[in-house]
């Protein structure tokens, strides 16, 4: 439940378009949704910024479809992450209005494009983190942030990033993407002033563990104004960016 919509919603019941019985059923699953085996918060919105995500692995069919379907009924924007595209094709075939995005893993729906929100650099330090920034991007690019995408711009070949210090420092929020060794965020976080997101990817070899070694390297970072989210977790990057924008706007 979005801020606008509870606005429209009071607007119409002191114009008596609507009445009060009428405008409770609509806020009645304020603050959350109890649907037995999930209690949705249609109040986060409200709270803070950004809706409810659904995380998609772990969850049966019928459950996400009575999930996005209720989420559906009182968000504009709806966003589920790390889902299979055989996932989404079960989904659609309940409810045909989802849209998927192959590369994020994202399934989502969207009633009204938000008002544009700032502006964040995405960057990568390879091609196999791309996904991962995707997932990112996609959520952000949703809640109606500009997405600058600089990719494969690792320390392997550091003169490719030279070249982005321009556009990482035209953005409010940088959120950096890297794998094996985890190297680019310190790197982009000494050459800007801008809060540097540092999201670590299982992409590697042995020795980097599935993502820890990168994790490990981007927490003893040396260089400050460094926040760091989880493996994989580009949504996570995706709401911090988004955070520090509105605190920006306030």
């Amino acid at each position: 439940m979005d801020q606008e919509r509870i606005r429209t919603i009071l607007r119409e019941v002191k114009n008596q378009d609507l009445d009060v019985e009428a405008a409770y059923v609509k806020l009645k699953n304020l603050p959350f949704e109890n649907l037995g085996f999930a209690c949705l918060d249609h109040h986060r919105e409200m709270r803070k910024n950004m809706p409810e995500v659904v995380y998609c692995p772990g969850k049966e069919l019928e459950q996400l479809v009575a999930i996005f379907q209720a989420m559906m009924h009182s968000s504009q924007t709806v966003i589920g992450t790390k889902a299979d595209i055989m996932v989404f094709r079960q989904l659609r075939d309940k409810i045909p209005e989802l849209r998927y995005h192959d590369r994020a893993r994202i399934i989502y729906w969207q009633e009204k494009k938000p008002a544009t929100l700032g502006q964040v650099a995405l960057l990568t330090a390879g091609t196999s983190d791309i996904p991962i920034a995707e997932e990112a991007a996609v959520c952000l690019e949703l809640m109606g942030v500009q997405v600058q995408r600089v990719f494969d711009v690792g320390v392997a070949g550091i003169h490719r990033l030279f070249d982005k210090i321009g556009v990482i420092n035209e953005a409010q929020v940088v959120i950096v993407v890297a794998g094996m060794e985890g190297a680019l965020p310190s790197v982009v976080a000494g050459l800007t002033r801008r809060p540097v997101i540092a999201v670590p990817t299982s992409v590697g070899y042995g020795a980097s563990f599935h993502g820890m070694a990168a994790l490990l390297a981007m927490l003893n970072s040396c260089a400050g104004g460094i926040g760091v989210v989880n493996i994989d977790n580009g949504y996570g990057a995706a709401a911090l960016s988004f955070a520090i924008l509105n605190s920006i706007k306030a």
